[in-house]
Parts: structure tokens; sequence; C-alpha cells
């Protein structure tokens, strides 16, 4: 077992690789009640097209990684829900555009309740019958959030962005794609992304990481998987170019909706350059449009935006866009009043004092962060699976420089690139 020393955070971890390719990481966080694991493989919406080794590609159905999540809790002896809250732990997973994630807390029974997560999600059971039932459940889901105006701006403005990448695809599917699923498809998908060597397991908590340890090493040696060749994932090539400047979607909501945002086109890139380009382009957003600057404070004073205006920057090694806006009653005039304070920036350049306030709160809210276990659980992974590493961050934040951040602001900001999706009672 490997000890990792962070003493810029005074954190210790400790990974081992097992023989199956599992990797394990450990955060024993002393005087900590609460415990969280969470079992993550690296797969998403996004992979709907794949190979492994040498194999010819397969191409799935939409929507099917978050279908697998779904059917993952059902075992023949019933809902393995019942299973965590009789051992007093709470269980949960989700699906993102790149990761499945399992997860539990407690505060007892740690053991049993990591031989759970790792025996659950190690152990498909699909059939005919209850794929064909989940289908009816999942459909329902799709509808409910067709009327939801949040996720319908959201996933309007991505759609909006891209042509051809999946990630313009909503997570869940649609009716149409979630009905060409079968065991058959769910098992290859299962086989091919959930092997232990696509997987991270990470526990945080009050625990003793050598007993943890024997008890994941024990637990997996008593089961078998076949050796695993290198996932290979296939995109189209994708235009630089948005796919329209503006989608609108007509909702009966009280106030319009306004999301925009820019899609990247750069080269692939992941590790630390990926991680660079994703801290100094937050560090760009905050200090542009946070909110104790300028333009966040006229805008709301003026009733142009309320208190859910904020912004996003979404980063993986083949996409990257910005999310910006929010609830506004006039969506032209926030935005046209946006883009005459970004122009400004663009030629001002970002003031150095106001950059390092940024710098200093963003430091601020990392190290925050370490101090809750669920945090720690939700983000470790998804830096891993891009080649990075949460606990380096601090060393990244101090050395990121203004010239970076304004290079940041002047390319990432081209209107050529930028997308606008609004919902509201009337098309706009």
């Amino acid at each position: 077992m490997e000890k990792l020393s962070y003493p810029g955070v005074e954190e210790t971890l400790y990974r081992e690789v097992l023989d199956n390719g599992l990797e394990v990481i450990l955060l024993p966080k002393e005087g900590f009640s609460k415990t969280y694991a969470t079992f993550s493989t690296r797969y998403g919406s996004i992979d709907n097209r794949f190979a492994v080794e040498s194999e010819p590609p397969v191409s799935v159905p939409d929507g099917i990684a978050h279908f697998l999540e779904h059917k993952m809790f059902e075992e023949p002896t019933g809902d393995i829900f019942a299973t965590f809250a009789s051992q007093g732990a709470s269980a949960n997973a989700f699906t993102s555009f790149d990761r499945t994630v399992y997860l539990f807390s407690a505060t007892g029974q740690i053991e049993a309740n990591l031989s759970t997560l790792l025996d659950f999600v190690q152990h498909p059971y699909f059939t005919d019958e209850n794929v064909e039932k989940e289908k009816g459940i999942i459909e329902q889901e799709i509808n409910m959030y067709r009327d939801n105006a949040d996720w319908r701006v959201y996933f309007g403005l991505i759609a909006a962005m891209y042509h051809n990448h999946p990630v313009h695809i909503d997570i869940a599917g649609t009716a149409e794609s979630i009905s060409k699923i079968d065991k058959e498809t769910l098992y290859r998908c299962y086989e091919t992304f959930y092997h232990p060597s696509n997987m991270i397991l990470f526990v945080v908590g009050g625990i003793e990481p050598e007993r943890i340890m024997e008890l994941i090493r024990s637990n997996q040696a008593g089961k078998t998987f076949k050796p695993q060749g290198e996932i290979r994932r296939f995109f189209d090539e994708e235009p630089a170019a948005v796919k329209q400047r503006k989608l609108s979607t007509v909702l009966p909501v009280s106030m319009p909706k306004c999301l925009f945002g820019f899609k990247e086109t750069r080269p692939a890139m992941e590790g630390d350059a990926l991680l660079r380009a994703e801290i100094g382009t937050k560090l760009m957003l905050d200090t542009l449009l946070g909110s104790s600057t300028p333009i966040y404070n006229q805008l709301y004073d003026d009733d142009l935006i309320s208190d859910s205006f904020g912004f996003e920057y979404n980063s993986s090694p083949d996409y990257a866009f910005s999310v910006i806006g929010g609830e506004t009653k006039d969506p032209e005039e926030m935005m046209r009043r946006l883009r005459e304070a970004i122009e400004k920036a663009k030629a001002d350049g970002i003031d150095e004092q106001a950059f390092e306030r940024t710098r200093r709160k963003k430091i601020g809210a990392y190290l925050r962060l370490l101090n809750s276990p669920e945090a720690i659980a939700g983000e470790y992974t998804r830096y891993r699976f891009r080649g990075a590493d949460l606990f380096q961050l601090v060393p990244v934040y101090e050395s990121i420089t203004l010239d970076e951040v304004n290079e940041r602001l002047r390319s990432h900001f081209d209107w050529e690139t930028m997308a606008v999706s609004i919902v509201a009672k009337e098309a706009h």
C-alpha cells in the first residue's frame, strides 16, 4: 500500500492497485464520525461508441449508462437500498457525461456497507422482464425533466452548441433510444466499463487504512474477472462553429430563464494542462462575473438578474464549454450589458487586485472543501479520471498569472462560438 503525503494541505492518502486492476484510495480523517465511499467507473452518457483493444467499434443506444445505473440497484433478493438502510447507511448513485458513481455514507457498520457496495456493483442482474419494466420508469423520468425549465434551458444550451459530440444528448436519452435497450446490450456495456481496471474505489472518513484495505483485498480476491484490454472511445469530428446561435423553448415559467455560453475549440488535453486551463478559466469567470463584481451588482440593482445568476465551466479531455446566466426579465438586455462588460474587460485587462482577491477566495473555498468528506468523495474521481489530482490544486492556483487569466479571457469569449438558450412563456 502506497502512502501519499500532501503536506501543503495536511492530508495523507493510501493507494493500492489490486491484481484485478482496481485502484483503491483511502483517506483517513481523524475525529470524523461519518464515512463516505464512492465506487466510480469511467463511463458516462457520452460513451455511446466504443471498442475494447482491436475489436470493431460498438454503437449503443443513447441513455444506456444512466439506464445501467438504475438497473444495478436491483438484485434477485430485492432492492439494494433496503440493505443499506438496514445497515444504517444512506446510498445513492448518479451518471454524468463521463462517469457513473455509486456511493454510501454511514457512521457505523462501515465494513458491512463497503462489502455491500462492492458486491452489488460487481453483481449485475438483468432479465428481459426487469429491463422492460425499467423502460417505463425511465420514460417517466425523461418526461418529468422535459417539464423542468432549469433542465431544459441547460441542456438546450448544450444542444445549441454541439453538432456531433454526444455531450449534447440528454444523459437519460430519449423515449425512443431507451426502447432499443435490451439485457444483452446492458451486459456488453457492463462487461466493458465495469471492469475493475476502469474503476476507482475511494473511501474517506474515520477509517483505519490497513483494516479497510485488507477487507477490500479479501473481497476482490474472492471474485474472478477476465483480463481487460484498453477501452477505445470514438467521437465524430466536431465543427468549431456552434450548431445554432439561439434555441428558444416555451414553458409556463413566471420569468424567462436565459443561459448563454461559449464552446471551446482547443485541441484535446488532459492531466496538468487540463487542470491549469480549468482553474484559469474559473478564476477568470469569477473575477469578471462573481457576486462582488461591478457588472453583477449593476445588473442586480437594475433588476436584470436575480440570485439565480451564475456561471460554470465544464471541461474534459475532448470538450469544454462555459454556461452563464439565470432568470431575467429581459434576456436580450442582460446579454447586451454582459457583452459590453466582457468587451471592456478584454480591452482593458482584468484588474490585478480583483484577480488576487478572487485567487484567495478560491483557495479558501478549496481548503473548506477538504473539511467535507462528502465533497472530497464527490470530487476526487472527477479529477482522477482526467489525469489530475484534487490535492494538488493549491500550487496551481498559486502559480497561475494574471497574464494567463487575461489570455483565457480573450480566447474564451469568442462571439462566433457563443450559443444562447431561453425558456419563456412565449418564444423570444
